[in-house]
């Protein structure tokens, strides 16, 4: 079994709009991390699974994707915030395969790890939207693909993205076989996750949402990642864990306002592998969504990869120079209180 395999998304140049944040230096700044780290030549690349009509349609409507593919056609935005081009449809189910194959490829055991660099970026996208940004629901694709290919019966999905993954929220939100948990800083673009939406029907209680406050950062995810993640996982009892992995969180982001750094940030997802090893066979897929600092993302994806790699590694961009803020603190507390976890914060 290898250790750690990478999806690279070929050609995602030509999805590119002028002045947008969402651009191809993210993806290029991250794989250029990756080789400076000497954690890029020596592991495999994988090609992107072609999607089979019938797991697209089972995500997304077939009117949006009818409407999506003539908009790429014409190079038309599907909304004030989410362009597209004339390659973004082939992109699109590109990075959506792309992040099916390596989620294959860890269910199958050829990869203990792997890490999609999924661009067009996914977890905005609901069944019949496009918005920020994203165009397919990459994450939601490989969770489908999972329990209808592979036989997956639960499959936890953690967002740790700025904003609240609104659309892989929606797609899941009656279901029981698919956990989602997201931290996302409120209020704040979707204007979506709150404590209060945790999954209808069959989905009751599978949706856990942690909207912390501007200002939150290194202190507010290690509380979150030792005291809540762990025992709601261990509740929902997962086959293998995929994350959403954007590190618009760095307190470096210019659209966000976190203050999270690269070196938590890569313990607090070493954490998470770590309980993957643990508790799901070591099954554990990551996928790339937002983030617009280049030199965060570099480092970020440097030191997570290092941290799964058990590989030293120094955060050169260092701690936040403002302090954290606590109102964290209260909301933690508060989801503590409606999944019965108990009051230690420490």
């Amino acid at each position: 079994m290898g250790a750690i395999s990478y999806f690279y998304p070929q050609r995602h140049e030509a999805h590119f709009q002028p002045g947008h944040p969402e651009r191809p230096e993210r993806v290029e700044e991250v794989r250029r991390g990756l080789e400076e780290g000497k954690v890029w030549d020596p592991f495999p690349k994988l090609k992107a699974l072609r999607l089979e009509d019938e797991l697209l349609e089972s995500v997304h409507s077939p009117s949006y994707l009818d409407r999506l593919q003539k908009a790429s056609s014409q190079g038309q935005a599907m909304d004030l915030d989410t362009y597209t081009t004339p390659e973004s449809w082939s992109l699109a189910l590109q990075a959506a395969g792309g992040g099916i194959a390596v989620a294959d490829a860890v269910w199958e055991g050829s990869s203990r790890v792997g890490f999609a660099l999924t661009r067009p970026p996914g977890h905005h996208a609901t069944a019949n939207r496009a918005m920020g940004f994203c165009l397919l629901n990459n994450i939601a694709l490989a969770a489908e693909y999972l329990i209808q290919v592979k036989g997956a019966q639960r499959i936890a999905v953690i967002d740790f993205d700025l904003h609240h993954g609104n659309g892989t929220q929606d797609i899941f939100y009656d279901r029981g076989d698919v956990f989602y948990l997201s931290t996302h800083q409120s209020p704040f673009y979707p204007g979506t996750g709150h404590i209060q939406e945790t999954g209808e029907g069959e989905g009751e209680g599978k949706t856990v949402n942690i909207p912390l406050p501007a200002g939150s950062g290194d202190q507010a995810f290690q509380a979150i990642s030792n005291k809540v993640i762990p025992p709601l996982l261990d509740q929902f009892s997962p086959e293998m864990i995929l994350l959403s992995y954007g590190f618009d969180t760095h307190w470096r982001d210019p659209l966000g306002g976190f203050r999270l750094s690269a070196a938590v940030y890569a313990e607090i997802i070493g954490r998470l592998d770590r309980y993957a090893r643990e508790h799901c066979n070591g099954k554990f897929a990551i996928f790339l969504e937002g983030g617009y600092d280049l030199q965060a993302g570099k480092l970020c994806s440097q030191g997570m990869v290092k941290e799964i790699l058990e590989e030293p590694w120094e955060d050169p961009l260092g701690k936040s120079p403002r302090p954290e803020g606590e109102g964290w603190k209260s909301v933690i507390q508060r989801v503590k209180e409606r999944w019965s976890l108990g009051k230690d914060q420490s």
